[in-house]
């Protein structure tokens, strides 16, 4: 049994879209996204537009769901995603 647990996206969720930062990438995050910002692909149904596309940031495609990422509701996964992103932020000189 690996420690990796398999998880769906939980609907109206869209944690993923908002937390994180996003490098540069598409027409449409030509400057990237900042963290803690609604992705302009993120519906209104809280789902990502792209999802599935090959033109879906590097970013985004790394995310996959997990309990470890997603806990137990919406906020969890914000914190946890808040967390890691001030984590992997590179150092300020």
């Amino acid at each position: 049994m690996s420690g990796h647990s398999e998880l769906s996206c939980r609907a109206e969720c869209g944690a993923c879209c908002i937390a994180p930062s996003i490098s540069p990438s598409l027409p449409a995050l030509p400057l990237g996204k900042a963290a803690g910002v609604r992705c302009p692909h993120l519906d209104i149904t809280q789902t990502c537009a792209l999802f599935g596309m090959a033109s879906r940031p590097a970013t985004c495609i790394g995310l996959q769901p997990g309990i470890e990422m997603c806990g137990n509701s919406q906020a969890e996964a914000l914190a946890t995603l808040e967390r890691w992103e001030i984590a992997t932020a590179p150092a300020i000189k």
